[in-house]
């Protein structure tokens, strides 16, 4: 455990029970200098508040606090709504997508001060621990990397708790609190307690930001986004930066229960975890670039970019962001968002949202084609031979077989 290269330990460090114990630990067992690294991406403010002197106490010797919200929204968040990539299905990927910016300027700060090792809080059975070494690998590779929980001897709440009061270093973490919850600018999610048993269901402990649909508002709410190369510009004609777009939208779909998710997902190591997600922003955006798609992409676009999705989910879960194919991946999709241009008007009803207008300047729909009343610019007899075309190979197969 012991190595006389470490000089410097900089820490990603968010205040809570673990990391506050992951301080002191590396001064006893590595007898390093640590420093603390607070990536601001959007926690609540009670999570920020007294954070550098809660780092010191523990044993820090400095705490650097980055504001990093704007950043993660529009370099991070943004460039993978464009690719439609949703994790096995429905997971906006808002924990995974917050890795790789804290990894970096972690790394970042490493590199500034003289630091020559990295360390995180995640345990030795998530995706976590995979997400910020495979960042660390990318972009530090000579930097010593320490994971606590693959090495000490701290595995419950109890011991960690313990091992802080017999070095007086005082924490609000109880044995009382059950659930596991990881919040940014994106996203907030519950896991733990009762959700471990998934006979059980979700009860309001569960859920953070959004309120029930069952308790929203009884009338719906409409709401205009205008989407530019296939990213939100404005809300109700307001201009608004990405951060200010993502938030406002939280606030208005918070209220009307939309963007709950609690599902049983595949974790990158083998383990399959249940977790309470709450996104209502990211899913009013989700919907009004599925809406301008359906109009600007032609139907084999549309498949790669269903194809696209399929492949970013999995890069970024597994925490692939610095990598070729994750570049590629982006180049591909922000290629296809050229044209995803337009106007769309939303409906918000108690959890459910539904475009219910749309326009585009590169809109492939047209009326005048598609109409089930007369036209003049379709010949419905050209399908003829379109139709005996396309049935070629079924109409050979089926006269082999008849032979």
């Amino acid at each position: 455990m012991m190595s006389k290269k470490i000089n410097k330990v900089v820490l990603a460090y968010s205040g809570g029970l673990d990391t506050s114990a992951i301080i002191p630990w590396l001064k006893e067992n590595y007898n390093v200098e640590v420093i603390a690294f607070v990536a601001d991406i959007g926690q609540s403010k009670k999570d920020l508040c007294g954070i550098e002197k809660k780092a010191l106490e523990s044993g820090a010797s400095s705490c650097h606090i980055f504001d990093l919200k704007e950043e993660f929204i529009k370099n991070y968040v943004y460039p993978i709504l464009r690719t439609g990539a949703l994790y096995e299905g429905s997971y906006l990927l808002g924990t995974a997508l917050a890795r790789p910016i804290i990894a970096q300027k972690q790394v970042e700060l490493a590199f500034n001060i003289g630091a020559n090792a990295l360390c995180h809080g995640a345990t030795g059975k998530g995706n976590d621990q995979v997400r910020f070494e495979m960042a660390y690998a990318a972009l530090a590779p000579d930097l010593h990397v320490i994971a606590p929980w693959r090495e000490w001897n701290l595995h419950s709440r109890e011991s960690l708790l313990k091992y802080l009061k017999e070095r007086n270093i005082s924490t609000t973490a109880t044995l009382e609190k059950i659930y596991s919850k990881d919040e940014n600018a994106w996203h907030i999610s519950t896991e733990g307690g009762i959700l471990e048993n998934p006979w059980n269901p979700s009860n309001e402990d569960c859920w953070n930001w959004t309120v029930d649909p069952e308790n929203a508002p009884e009338k719906p709410e409409y709401i205009s986004l205008t989407l530019k190369e296939g990213s939100v510009v404005s809300i109700n004609d307001q201009v608004l930066s990405p951060l200010t777009c993502v938030e406002k939208l939280n606030e208005i779909g918070s209220k009307h229960g939309i963007g709950r998710i609690d599902i049983i997902e595949n974790r990158l190591i083998g383990i399959k975890s249940r977790g309470c997600y709450e996104t209502p922003g990211g899913t009013i955006i989700t919907a009004a670039i599925k809406a301008i798609e359906q109009l600007v992409l032609d139907r084999e676009s549309f498949q790669w970019r269903e194809k696209i999705a399929l492949e970013m989910s999995l890069v970024v879960y597994d925490g692939r962001w610095f990598s070729p194919i994750r570049k590629s991946l982006q180049a591909a999709a922000d290629s296809l968002s050229f044209e995803v241009n337009g106007e769309v008007v939303l409906k918000l009803y108690k959890g459910s949202v539904t475009a219910v207008q749309k326009n585009s300047p590169n809109s492939l729909y047209s009326e005048e084609y598609a109409t089930f009343g007369k036209d003049q610019v379709y010949k419905q007899s050209d399908a003829d031979g379109f139709i005996r075309l396309f049935s070629l190979s079924s109409r050979i197969r089926a006269k082999n077989q008849l032979k």
